[in-house]
């Protein structure tokens, strides 16, 4: 475990730098291999999870660095799964920067192992945790979808075509990214927020509590509704759409740290 972590974050950042310099040079053999070091990455990372599990006993998911690195191992999977069926240029290189930010949160927050609090010794923790992180990963991944967008948007309306009007898809092509996260990312959400509220009955004796976390998943959970509602009924697409996904993973991000160490409630042992 000493070893396999710093190895896995060591590749994210190879990684990286290969996806970088595809993004700027535009070869294909950087290309390949920052797919194929990414790809390594996530094998190792899940060998980390792994060994993370038998060091601790439970689902490695209970404090802030497990959490974290979780959620990087989930935007990792997520993306190279979603890369199998979608292909967007240059994708890769704003998902790999967000996978290794997260992974150097994980690295600077306590790797300490201390006794589970008796809230956390359900089965039904594993299952709220880990789908609440994925729903995670893929809004993390419809956001790096928004910032390309506008990115794009900016350059086309200004009219200064440069870097990013020749590297990055279409604004069409970025729209539906949007929605394909969207997709996968909501419907995790809420299965997230109805596991947890299964978890806070057996462990609190009651299914909402209104504690700040459970409060800022509605608020985030609203968010991305109002999205797909506006979306589908009122036509909101393209740059709205790139906003209003920023603006819930802001809220989601907020749910994540924000509520932990500066809210506090029943879910401050998360920290």
């Amino acid at each position: 475990m000493d070893v396999l972590f710093p190895l896995t974050l060591l590749s994210y950042v190879l990684a990286t730098i290969m996806y970088v310099v595809w993004f700027v040079k535009q070869q294909k053999e950087s290309h390949l291999a920052a797919r194929w070091i990414l790809t390594a990455a996530g094998i190792l990372h899940t060998m980390t999870l792994v060994a993370r599990y038998f060091e601790v006993g439970h689902t490695p998911i209970t404090n802030m660095h497990e959490a974290v690195s979780f959620f990087a191992w989930s935007m990792t999977w997520g993306f190279l799964i979603f890369r199998w069926r979608y292909r967007v240029k240059n994708f890769g290189t704003f998902v790999s920067v967000g996978i290794t930010l997260l992974m150097l949160i994980a690295a600077l927050a306590s790797q300490d192992v201390t006794p589970l609090p008796p809230a956390l010794r359900s089965h039904w923790l594993p299952v709220h945790a880990s789908i609440a992180l994925m729903a995670n990963a893929f809004l993390a991944m419809g956001f790096c979808g928004g910032i390309m967008y506008l990115l794009q948007e900016r350059e086309i309306k200004s009219r200064r075509f440069g870097i990013f009007f020749e590297r990055l898809p279409s604004l069409e092509a970025l729209d539906s990214l949007n929605q394909h996260c969207l997709a996968v990312g909501f419907p995790l959400l809420t299965l997230g927020i109805i596991t947890g509220s299964f978890w806070a009955k057996q462990a609190w004796g009651s299914y909402w509590q209104w504690d700040p976390k459970e409060t800022w998943s509605l608020i985030t959970w609203f968010i991305y509704a109002a999205l797909l509602h506006f979306r589908f009924t009122m036509g909101w697409r393209r740059r709205r759409a790139a906003i209003m996904s920023m603006v819930g993973f802001g809220a989601a991000l907020f749910t994540l740290w924000g509520v932990t160490y500066l809210l506090g409630g029943i879910h401050s042992y998360a920290g």
